[in-house]
């Protein structure tokens, strides 16, 4: 089996305490998680090459907090690598799977606050939509502000309208829940119903990001996650600092998550980042898990590998 895939993950916030400024807010990766597989995909070492990116001012890297991530795929049998370079097609050529993951041009240096520049070249734009239209298969996550503002012409070229804010409960700080199959937040489809019945998906739970829209009228989005109807998307001019006279916009009709076929290849844009990973943040002594690690995201893992096993063809099946 050919697995021709580029995955771009740009993996940003990973929901920061309301009030924090900086990315860092005490943000670790646990290390005492242990992903498990009981049924890997492919056989060791023997499935889709996935570069995670380095280049980019990445948040989430493979020898960072991103660690997690690349543990569960390499189980899944993924041959898992981090990328230093640039977005080039020999880059491209190299890769099954391609991970961006909280890109921010300045990275650690830069400052949370509009204006947000790109942290893509229109060059490197240009390469990872060609790539994909050829038959290459594209996951970018942004999660809030400043991190929609910094892939915000990249979900363009795919037509997706990122909103460089917050998405809360309509009136709260709010942007921690469940989206679930009884509720009908989270749509049926090939990604939530796995290979069989025991990688159904019944929930997901997210912690905080942005919500996104479709761009230029496109009509073949298949929706995975909703925002609920009470939601808003806050824009403050700098993160987590809100007042009354901050500009909102309802967040009625918008998605956390959704996937598109383009071209010969596969979208997939999700508008939350920690659900992908597993850290832990410690405030006023108390200890808070965020992703793979929470003990109420039971599903999230399987989640994860459904999105690669619908990226790589593995649910057409």
């Amino acid at each position: 089996m050919q697995y021709r895939i580029t995955i771009l993950m740009l993996l940003v916030s990973t929901s920061i305490y309301p009030g924090c400024t900086t990315i860092e807010s005490g943000q670790i990766v646990d290390k005492d998680f242990e992903p498990i597989v009981e049924r890997p995909a492919y056989p060791r070492g023997e499935g889709p090459v996935v570069l995670i990116d380095a280049a980019h001012g990445n948040f989430h890297t493979l020898d960072g907090r991103y660690r997690a991530f690349g543990r569960l795929l390499e189980l899944d049998g993924c041959d898992v690598r981090s990328a230093d370079s640039q977005v080039t097609p020999e880059l491209l050529r190299d890769a099954d799977v391609f991970v961006i993951s909280n890109a921010l041009k300045g990275g650690a240096d830069a400052e949370w606050v509009l204006p947000t520049p790109s942290a893509f070249t229109s060059g490197e734009i240009e390469y990872l939509r060609a790539w994909v239209d050829k038959g290459g298969s594209l996951l970018l996550i942004a999660d809030h502000m400043p991190m929609p503002g910094a892939t915000a012409d990249l979900a363009k070229a795919f037509g997706f309208l990122f909103h460089n804010g917050f998405a809360f409960k309509t009136g709260t700080r709010q942007g921690t829940f469940h989206y679930t199959r009884s509720e009908g937040s989270l749509a049926e489809h090939a990604i939530t119903e796995g290979r069989d019945a025991g990688e159904r998906i019944e929930s997901v739970m997210v912690f905080t990001g942005q919500a996104f829209e479709s761009s230029d009228g496109i009509e073949d989005i298949e929706p995975l996650f909703r925002v609920f109807d009470d939601m808003e998307v806050l824009l403050p001019e700098r993160a987590w600092e809100f007042s009354d006279e901050t500009p909102r916009i309802p967040a009625t009709g918008m998605y956390q998550g959704a996937v598109r076929r383009y071209g010969s290849g596969r979208f997939a844009v999700f508008g939350e980042a920690a659900m992908f990973t597993a850290q832990q943040q410690v405030r006023d002594g108390n200890v808070r898990y965020m992703g793979l690690n929470h003990p109420e995201a039971p599903d999230n893992q399987q989640f994860v590998l459904n999105v690669i096993h619908w990226l790589t063809g593995e649910l057409d099946h």
